[in-house]
């Protein structure tokens, strides 16, 4: 007996029948689904499910929380908003907080036209007594808080559509969906103003979008990859860490092409394919010329001396690393375009569509622009460098010096990977245990694509991670790896569908999501929790808060 998966995304809707893994014996099929018993609820129920449970964490254990718990970032985004909101200009400019500011401004000027905030600009805030101003800083940090949570509401609604198109079977989307809803990755960000939650989800995003081209050819497939270029481009735009997923994009996405996905008969034999060749090139260089001024100067030596903490890396000569990252996707894409069969007119309208998109989502920078934001974007890893541990490398260190400390880092991952030997309250670890052999369990059954696509998402989020341990790799940082562990599992049961009737398979997918609720909400209790005062802020109020006077600290 066979189980037929009723196709939901591209590649089945195109004909190509999903076939469960054929190895496995006919009465395992007489066995119960697990599917079924762990996602019982339909499509929009299920969601509803996942939106109510975020909402009680959040108004348990978040927005009611003392406003100065999470200073760093909530204090930083609501300053900015309030100094633009009363026209000044924009502050803080590290991450550079881009869009999450501006979001923020706006929601606090959306707020006060209703009547909803009275502390919508800096000016607005009392100075008159303590309790005033605490009143005051309440009000405007649950709204930041609210804001947050509303972001996270809809990244967990894409990613779960998404991933409905990725798998054939919708409730283990809604089973994906549900992991990354409850994953330390999305735990703390829906509680504070961070700015990973708009910069990791829209890379996240721009993935799974590459892999739905990837597997489906069309006419209009360049476009997708000058909206994914665009979607990557805005994330590094609200968070310079997003450089690393974006850098191991290229690689990512090389084994999620498919025989459905060469290129369709308009690219390869119609006579007008060059002439829309042209176009997409006449438009990128338009684009890119009016473009320059920006680029000129994030590159400038002046202003990048006076914006960024750390000089150019690569023998100080600004620019080099960032064009080797575009030469890594144009030489990615080639190799895309080789083994999938994706024609050379496609693969030089593709090309030309990632120039338009990074270019213009780079001119987004103009809505509020300011030099430091420019040069911050053009430069992740100098501003990123700033913050980091480097003491481990003696002067500064060389290229293979930095390559050994790289090496160790990433032994730390593992490390922390096992739980036991390193605990965090990171409840993906766990995925990753059943990930690893299940890599190896789909190449053993003939799953060769599935384990590779598992295999490099997972090789892409160690090194990942492993760069992020220069910071200790943060709470805060794990949404840029997390879905991507998740995307992996989803993978590979994806293929292996037959798994879901193994016996074992709903006890473990029943202390999966244990885990994953205990585990994920262990940090937002504990900061709850936490009795430290607001003494801690004084130390770098002056640095980010200068105009901000913080009874608790004095004046200054």
């Amino acid at each position: 007996m066979r189980v037929a998966v009723e196709p939901v995304n591209a590649e089945a809707a195109s004909g190509a029948r999903f076939q469960p893994d054929c190895c496995e014996r006919p009465e395992a099929y007489q066995r119960p689904d697990a599917y079924k018993r762990l996602s019982p609820f339909g499509w929009n129920a299920g969601l509803l499910l996942i939106v109510a449970l975020l909402a009680a964490s959040f108004f348990l254990a978040g927005y009611f929380i003392v406003y100065w718990r999470n200073a760093d970032m909530d204090f930083m985004v609501v300053y900015n908003a309030l100094l633009l909101n009363d026209g000044q200009p924009q502050f803080y400019f590290d991450h550079p907080a881009y869009f999450t500011i501006l979001l923020v401004k706006g929601w606090f000027r959306f707020l006060h036209q209703l009547g909803l905030l009275d502390a919508w600009k800096l000016s607005a805030i009392p100075y008159s007594s303590a309790a005033a101003f605490d009143e005051a800083m309440t009000s405007a940090v649950r709204a930041g808080r609210l804001l947050s949570f509303w972001l996270a509401i809809a990244v967990v609604l894409v990613f779960a559509v998404l991933m409905r198109r990725i798998v054939h079977d919708r409730r283990l989307a809604m089973i994906a969906a549900f992991a990354f809803a409850s994953s330390g990755a999305l735990a703390m960000q829906m509680r504070i103003m961070r700015t990973e939650l708009i910069a990791a989800p829209l890379v996240v995003f721009a993935f799974l979008i590459l892999v739905l081209a990837a597997r489906q050819a069309r006419n209009g497939r360049p476009l997708v990859l000058a909206l994914a270029a665009f979607l990557c481009m805005l994330g590094l735009e609200n968070k310079v860490h997003a450089i690393l997923p974006i850098a191991a994009l290229p690689l990512m996405i090389l084994p999620f092409g498919s025989a459905a996905g060469t290129s369709t008969p308009f690219w390869k034999q119609d006579s007008r394919r060059w002439l829309v060749a042209a176009a997409f090139a006449v438009t990128a260089l338009m684009i890119l010329w009016v473009s320059l001024p920006l680029i000129r100067t994030g590159f400038d030596p002046g202003a990048m001396a006076a914006t960024l903490p750390a000089k150019s890396l690569l023998s100080g000569r600004p620019g080099l690393y960032q064009a080797a990252v575009l030469a890594w996707t144009v030489v990615a894409m080639v190799a895309f375009s080789t083994v999938w069969k994706v024609s050379f007119a496609e693969s030089v309208a593709g090309m030309f569509a990632l120039v338009i998109g990074i270019c213009a989502a780079l001119l987004v920078l103009d809505i509020s622009y300011h030099d430091a934001n420019v040069v911050t974007v053009m430069n992740p890893l100098e501003r990123m460098s700033g913050f980091a541990d480097l003491s481990p490398l003696p002067g500064g260190g060389g290229l293979f010096a930095m390559l050994g400390l790289l090496a160790l880092d990433g032994a730390r991952v593992l490390l922390r990977y096992t739980f036991v030997l390193s605990s965090s309250p990171r409840p993906a670890v766990f995925l990753i245990w059943l990930v690893v052999p299940g890599i190896v369990y789909a190449w053993r059954r003939g799953e060769r694509q599935a384990a590779l696509q598992a295999a490099v998402l997972m090789l892409s989020v160690i090194g990942i991670d492993a760069v992020g341990m220069r910071r200790g790799l943060k709470d805060e940082y794990l949404i840029f790896t997390d879905p991507f562990i998740i995307i992996a599992g989803a993978v590979l049961l994806d293929r292996m569908n037959t798994l879901r009737f193994h016996r074992l398979a709903y006890p473990i997918g029943v202390v999966l999501i244990a885990l994953h609720v205990v585990i994920g909400q262990a940090e937002p209790v504990k900061h709850a929790f936490a009795r430290k005062g607001p003494e801690g802020i004084c130390d770098w109020r002056m640095q980010y808060l200068p105009l901000l006077q913080l009874p608790c600290c004095g004046k200054a």
